[in-house]
């Protein structure tokens, strides 16, 4: 199977590796210096699941040498969804399926708005990890899963070859009729912890046993259910404990990427997670006071590290 993994980071790392290392033909679209690490030295994966070296590692930046692929992993940040869409051209046939792997509940149909629909498969990644260094991914938790559906909801045999190719490779994966409740139910879970992280720029140990900070986690999982819930998606109501639960069974070490991003001065995913959970519930007429008051806190940060006053 012939595999094009569109970023090569904490997402497409892992996972692309693993698609490799069970003998797929798979293929990193990367830049710059972790480019230039993974065609010299191949891609490192290391952390609490096992360490591994994929060497040599398929690497380029040019989408054109890659040429036709079956399945695309697209796990670019989401500022880049319709910019990296528009570049996938040279590696789509009739039958390939982009998958799209990005946080946020919209990266599907702003994908499709450029490719077609027919191209797209929604995707939903549970994993944490994070590019420590060029050709180097650092994961920071024991979660490694890939849930895929098509956005119609119906079987395939494309959906059929990915799940067979994901568990071959020991992937834990599972085929979605509902990919859209799948996204959301993950989005309840990473607009709350990404805006929390980033805020108290702390880690998951400190989140869920400081009393201040827990009660507003709590918050934040319920309001972004009831938006969930308001814009007519089936979520349980009971999502809040069962979210709250999972991160309680979490390595206290994780971390959201969006705080990683803003600890290291770059650019956030901010308006696809909080803020879009807040326009969201202004739509829906939800109140979302918690959202609301760390997504104005993080908001000069959004860009990366801005110019703070003189004090």
């Amino acid at each position: 199977m012939r595999i094009a993994v569109i970023g090569a980071g904490g997402v497409g790392g892992p996972f692309g590796s693993a698609l490799a290392r069970a003998g797929n033909d798979v293929t990193f679209l990367a830049r710059g210096a972790h480019l230039a690490a993974m065609q010299k030295d191949g891609l490192r994966v290391e952390g609490a699941l096992g360490n591994f070296h994929l060497s040599p590692t398929q690497a380029t930046d040019d989408a054109a040498a890659i040429g036709k692929v079956d399945f695309v992993l697209f796990t670019v940040k989401l500022w880049d969804v319709e910019t990296a869409g528009a570049a996938l051209a040279p590696l789509l046939d009739s039958h390939t399926a982009v998958v799209t792997l990005q946080n946020g509940i919209d990266a599907p149909d702003r994908l499709a708005s450029v490719i077609g629909r027919d191209a797209v498969m929604g995707g939903v990644a549970v994993i944490n990890a994070a590019i420590a260094g060029p050709g180097r991914i650092a994961q920071m938790g024991e979660y490694q899963t890939l849930t895929f559906g098509e956005l119609d909801g119906g079987a395939s045999a494309r959906g059929q070859a990915l799940l067979a190719a994901c568990t071959a490779a020991g992937i834990q994966a599972r085929l979605s009729s509902d990919i859209l409740k799948d996204l959301w139910e993950k989005f309840v879970f990473l607009a709350s912890v990404s805006a929390l992280t980033a805020a108290s720029r702390q880690r998951m140990a400190y989140i869920r046993t400081d009393p201040d900070a827990r009660a507003t986690l709590v918050r934040l999982l319920e309001e972004v259910t009831a938006v969930g819930r308001a814009a007519g998606v089936a979520l349980d109501p009971d999502l809040p404990k069962q979210r709250l639960a999972m991160i309680d069974g979490q390595n206290g070490e994780s971390i959201a990427s969006m705080a990683i991003d803003l600890l290291r001065g770059n650019r956030m995913e901010l308006p696809w997670l909080a803020a879009k959970a807040v326009k969201l519930g202004q739509r829906h007429k939800v109140e979302t006071p918690a959202l609301q008051a760390l997504t104005a806190a993080l908001r000069p940060f959004e860009m990366g590290a801005p110019d703070l006053p003189k004090v």
